[in-house]
């Protein structure tokens, strides 16, 4: 008999670039008009100044095919709190799942969002996302896009989504 012990990791860093200019990423990540356009489409809401609330809120979808399912999700399916707010460059918020009772039970986690001018390239910014998961391991492992959470992709998803929506106008499930 074989147990999987892998551990995911307490902080994910993930990065891409992307030919687009750093207010329109910024716009991407903070606007729930872009955010709603890639990845889950869920949209989410930012106050951008210190102390600022967040939240992103299920769509239809989400709760039909929750109640397809035999569960319920919530009307806010992730929450936080702004921490610093730098436009269009940096973004430090708390983050916590509410979709999930195993994610909602866990503290609130950090989410830094940085985007960088690439200097190998004009036109192309790099894109910084890191995760900090001390004492969430199961918001770890969805992040993570673990296939045992049933989660999707996780950021690798989001962000490799916001890329191909930002430089064709498309999103993957479009």
């Amino acid at each position: 008999m074989t147990t999987d012990t892998t551990a995911v990791a307490t902080t994910q860093v993930y990065r891409v670039w992307i030919r687009a200019t750093p207010e329109k990423i910024w716009a991407a990540i903070t606007d729930p008009e872009f955010n709603s356009k890639y990845a889950y489409r869920a949209p989410g809401f930012f106050d951008l100044k210190k102390g600022g609330s967040y939240h992103a809120t299920a769509t239809a979808e989400m709760k039909e095919f929750a109640a397809a399912n035999g569960f319920e999700v919530p009307d806010t399916i992730i929450d936080g709190e702004v921490l610093e707010s730098e436009p269009p460059r940096r973004l430090v918020q708390t983050w916590r799942m509410l979709m999930d009772p195993g994610t909602a039970a866990e503290p609130y986690t950090t989410l830094t969002w940085e985007i960088e001018e690439a200097k190998m390239q004009a036109g192309v910014c790099k894109l910084t996302v890191t995760h900090q998961l001390t004492d969430a391991p199961a918001t770890a492992r969805m992040t993570a896009g673990t296939e045992d959470e049933g989660a999707g992709g996780g950021w690798a998803w989001i962000l490799c989504d916001l890329k191909t929506y930002l430089e064709t106008g498309s999103a993957f499930a479009g």
